[in-house]
Order: structure tokens, then C-alpha cells, then sequence
């Protein structure tokens, strides 16, 4: 895993992925979508229906969700400059979740953006949008709580591989003009879901 980005990180396609489940349902709905981020334009999507036949597991995650992601992305046809995971990278009480994981074996710039913490303390965080504070666990900077939208709850953004979290931050901001969830993420929360309820009949 590498902690900083690339060198002139300037992305232009950003990918948001996210798997849906059913409780007792052993198949994970995954989605990918690719979007400008200059435009917000939706340029490319996938989909994966598979098998998830690791246990859960608090804290190892990454190992159940990641085979249907990792057929999703493979399905692709834009290759996206970054991905952005709906869930924790850096922020992890192994120091390696799914956005760690992720990004090492698609071999991509990699970001956690969770909507909850998993490990970490932080202190107070404006309500204003843009305003950050340090998650911080045994005296190390493992993310940064970040609200991207004013006067709603923030969302904790980590670093996945070849990354850092300026850069990392700067980019969530910019993908989430609106909403509290960047849109790459949101748009791929939306179609696990529509895919899961096609499936499943949920």
C-alpha cells in the first residue's frame, strides 16, 4: 500500500463501487460507476452478481464484499483514474480495509468514504460544508471526518492505495456538490440496489 498519490494527480474519471446484500442471501450485487469529474457525467457503469462465500467477519470485510466488486470492475470498458470505496481504507483497526484491499488489486489510486466510523476518535467538525477534522486513533491520523454538505452528518474519508489524504479529501469535495455521499458512490449504492431488487425480487 502507498501513501501518497501519483505524481500530478489530476483525475478526470473517478469510480464509485458498492455491493448490496440480502440478509441470508449468499450472492453480493456489486456496482461500479464511472463519472466525469469535471462534468458529474455518468460515462461508464457494471454490474456483478456473485457468490460470497466468506463468513462476516467484523474487520475483515473486504474479503466478502471484494470478489463481486473485483467482477464488476473487470467488466468495465473506461478505466477510471481512482475508485472510491463506500466504506473505510487507512481507517481500519488493521490499518487495511476494503479501499486498502481494493486498491491494491485492481491496482488503482484507492479512497475510503464510509458513512460511519470503525475505529477512531475526532473532535468537533463545523457545520459548514468543507469543514474537517483529524480521525485519529493511538496517536496516528488515520482519516479526516468531512462534511460535504452543510448542517448534515459527514462522512469519514480515508486513504486506499497510492494516495494521500489531502488529495484525497480535496477529491471527495469535489465529487459531492449536492449530497452528503460523493456522487460515485451514490449512483453505485443506487444500482446494486436496483440490480439486487431485479434479482431478488427486494
Amino acid at each position: 500500500m502507498i501513501r501518497q498519490a501519483p505524481a500530478g494527480f489530476s483525475p478526470r474519471l473517478v469510480a464509485g463501487a458498492d455491493l448490496s446484500l440480502n440478509r441470508g442471501d449468499r450472492r453480493g450485487f456489486a456496482a461500479v460507476v464511472v463519472v466525469d469529474a469535471e462534468t458529474l457525467e455518468s460515462v461508464d457503469e457494471s454490474t456483478a452478481v456473485e457468490e460470497v462465500p466468506f463468513p462476516y467477519v467484523p474487520g475483515l470485510l473486504s474479503f466478502r464484499e471484494l470478489p463481486p466488486l473485483a467482477a464488476a470492475w473487470r467488466r468495465l470498458t473506461r478505466r477510471p483514474d481512482v475508485v472510491v470505496f463506500d466504506g473505510h481504507g487507512l481507517a481500519h483497526p488493521r490499518r487495511f480495509g476494503l479501499a486498502c484491499h481494493g486498491g491494491l488489486a485492481f491496482d488503482v489510486p484507492s479512497i475510503g468514504c464510509a458513512k460511519s466510523i470503525l475505529v477512531g476518535r475526532h473532535g468537533p467538525v463545523g457545520w459548514e460544508r468543507g469543514s474537517t477534522a483529524k480521525l485519529q486513533d493511538a496517536g496516528e491520523v488515520i482519516g479526516m471526518v468531512v462534511r460535504t454538505r452543510s448542517g448534515v452528518q459527514p462522512v469519514y474519508v480515508s486513504i486506499g492505495h497510492h494516495m494521500d489524504l489531502p488529495s484525497a479529501v480535496d477529491l471527495i469535495l469535489r465529487i459531492s456538490p449536492r449530497y452528503r455521499v460523493p456522487e460515485p458512490v451514490r449512483r453505485s449504492h443506487r444500482l446494486a440496489n436496483a440490480l439486487r431488487a431485479a434479482e431478488s425480487g427486494t
